[in-house]
C-alpha cells in the first residue's frame, strides 16, 4: 500500500567540495611550509558538486538517475542518505531508509563473516537484537555455510560480495537507495539476488536507482532525472529522458 507519510523533499540544495592543490609537495616545500604563518588560501578551491537541487518524491515513485561519470548521481544519493550534508538548502527525508551504496565498505577484514554481519548491521543503523534475528537468514542466503566463521580476509571477491549483498538487502525498506548494485557469484546466486532486488523494488515506498544500464532504468523506473555537471537538467518519462540523455549528453 502506498503511503503519503513517506517522502523525500529537497529544497534549493547546493553541495560544495574542496580541492586541495599540491597535496603531495616536494620534501623541500613540505619543510618550508612549516614556517609559513598560515596556509595559502589560494591552494584551496571549492567547486559545486550539486547545484540548486529541488526534488519532491512520494510513495510510488521509482526514480532513475542517469548522467555521465562525475555528473553528481552518486553524490545526490549520498546527500539524501546524510553522508554529505548540503552547504545550502534543505533535505528532508521521512521513512525507513536503506542505502545500498558501496556495500561491504564497513567490513573488518580480521573479523569473521558472522562478526561482520553484526558490524555491518550496526553501520546500517540496525540493533544487535534485530541482526540476531536475521543472522541465520543472512547466512543461508549468502550460501557461505562453514565459511561464515572464517576471517573475511580469506574470502574471494565473490564471497565478499555475496555476504555484503545478503546483509544489505535483508530488510524491506520504505525508501530504497541503490547505486550500481551488481550481484556477484555464480548464475544461481545472481538469479536469487535479482529476484530479491525485484522484491525490494516492489515492496519499497520510494526507490532511487543509479545505473549506467539505461535499459534497466527504463524497465524498473517510472520517472528519470538527467544530471549533468551537478545539475538536474531534465526530469520526466523514463524512455523520453533516456533518449534525451543519449542524444544530448552522450552523443
Amino acid at each position: 500500500m502506498i503511503s503519503d507519510k513517506v517522502y523525500i523533499e529537497i529544497e534549493n540544495a547546493w553541495l560544495k567540495f574542496r580541492i586541495y592543490k599540491n597535496r603531495s609537495p616536494a620534501l623541500k616545500e613540505a619543510i618550508l611550509s612549516r614556517f609559513k604563518p598560515k596556509p595559502d588560501i589560494a591552494e584551496i578551491t571549492e567547486f559545486d558538486a550539486l547545484k540548486n537541487i529541488n526534488l519532491s518524491l512520494r510513495g510510488g515513485d521509482r526514480v532513475g538517475l542517469v548522467g555521465l561519470n562525475g555528473a553528481g548521481k552518486s553524490t545526490l544519493l549520498k546527500m539524501i542518505v546524510g553522508i554529505y550534508p548540503p552547504k545550502y538548502g534543505n533535505v528532508h527525508v521521512r521513512g525507513k531508509l536503506t542505502p545500498l551504496i558501496e556495500l561491504g565498505t564497513g567490513f573488518d577484514a580480521e573479523l569473521s563473516g558472522r562478526e561482520n554481519i553484526f558490524l555491518n548491521g550496526a553501520l546500517l543503523g540496525r540493533s544487535y537484537k534485530q541482526m540476531k534475528s536475521l543472522e541465520q537468514e543472512i547466512i543461508d542466503f549468502s550460501e557461505l555455510g562453514e565459511f561464515i566463521d572464517l576471517p573475511i580476509k580469506y574470502y574471494s571477491s565473490g564471497m565478499h560480495g555475496r555476504l555484503a549483498f545478503s546483509i544489505g538487502t535483508i530488510v524491506d525498506p520504505e525508501i530504497l537507495i541503490v547505486d550500481e548494485i551488481f550481484a556477484t557469484g555464480d548464475a544461481h546466486f545472481v538469479n536469487k539476488a535479482t529476484n530479491r532486488m525485484k522484491a525490494l523494488f516492489t515492496n519499497s515506498q520510494i526507490v532511487m536507482l543509479v545505473s549506467h544500464d539505461t535499459q534497466k532504468i527504463v524497465d524498473l523506473c517510472n520517472r528519470v532525472l538527467v544530471l549533468h555537471k551537478g545539475e538536474v537538467i531534465n526530469d520526466g518519462n523514463p524512455k523520453e529522458m533516456v533518449d534525451f540523455y543519449l542524444k544530448e549528453i552522450v552523443a
